[in-house]
């Protein structure tokens, strides 16, 4: 995995997020969520691209949808992107918005009692709603949560993005082999790790994801079968007030064929989308061929 970069250009592009995330964090919360968002939809996106690969995404995989749908997801997407981004940034006051949700779904009663036994447990989620809801509030409420992410290209933004979702609470593990020798050591002593599964994994599967074959890793899978450990999906659904949420714990996944076990997450994950389309990251190149030296 490529190392995030120090040059000119990203520090640049860091300074200019620092100035708008500054701007955000000096309003009161329930105005600097939809005020990041709008940012995001109405000026980064058209800049930087997104809405461009909304559509071109969204024409891949439903080329059905009507040119006025298309066009509301190019602004919804990148909204809640910008708002998912704003509230890790808020740190304290997020938790504070998510500490006491209930838990809807069929996997919270056995969530609970994994972690009454110090069974390991691996949180899988996706680019969906805010993915970072539901680990912080399983830390407030006592879960040992730890989260495995990617570092960002840009390294001044990657310091800042680390230590705000180290703000929501810790252990983070970067992917790599040091993070992982980490996170597994943690995962074996009885810990909960969050992961979200839906990159494009070069190395991976090609399993079906939204009806097209995605690049995916089976890891997640094959980790909860050596180590015993619970395999549940977890996500954090923005409700239409765009500030609460409904974290949903889903029914352990069987263990078995690790791809199999896989390809249930991928159609936990499409089934959401389906019902949510504006909550899903259409900004990712997730569809992306493999490379010619697979």
């Amino acid at each position: 995995m490529a190392k995030p970069k120090r040059n000119p250009a990203n520090y640049a592009v860091n300074q200019v997020l620092r100035g708008v995330i500054g701007v955000a964090l000096a309003l009161p919360y329930r105005w600097r969520v939809p005020f990041m968002g709008w940012v995001m939809a109405r000026i980064v996106a058209p800049i930087a691209g997104y809405d461009k690969r909304v559509r071109a995404n969204l024409a891949l995989i439903r080329p059905d949808l009507p040119a006025a749908e298309v066009r509301r997801l190019m602004r919804r997407v990148p909204d809640n992107f910008g708002r998912s981004l704003i509230e890790i940034y808020s740190g304290q006051e997020f938790t504070d918005r998510v500490k006491d949700i209930a838990f809807s779904g069929d996997g919270a009663a056995a969530l609970k009692q994994a972690r009454d036994q110090g069974r390991p447990v691996i949180l899988v989620t996706g680019h969906f709603g805010n993915y970072d809801a539901p680990r912080a509030a399983l830390i407030a409420r006592g879960y040992p949560v730890g989260g495995l992410y990617n570092p960002m290209s840009n390294a001044y933004f990657n310091d800042r993005y680390v230590a705000a979702i180290s703000g929501l609470g810790t252990p983070v593990f970067e992917r790599g082999r040091r993070g992982l020798a980490a996170m597994v050591k943690f995962l074996k002593a009885g810990g909960i790790v969050g992961m979200v599964a839906d990159h494009y994994m070069k190395h991976g599967l090609p399993l079906d994801f939204m009806g097209t074959p995605a690049y995916t890793a089976i890891s997640a899978a094959e980790m909860a079968i050596k180590y015993d450990a619970l395999l549940v999906p977890i996500y954090g659904i923005r409700q239409p007030d765009g500030l609460s949420f409904d974290i949903r714990v889903e029914a352990p996944v069987p263990h078995g064929d690790p791809v199999a076990m896989t390809q249930a997450l991928n159609d936990s994950l499409s089934a959401l989308v389906a019902d949510h389309m504006d909550q899903w990251f259409w900004i990712h190149r997730r569809w992306k061929a493999p490379p010619k030296d697979r």
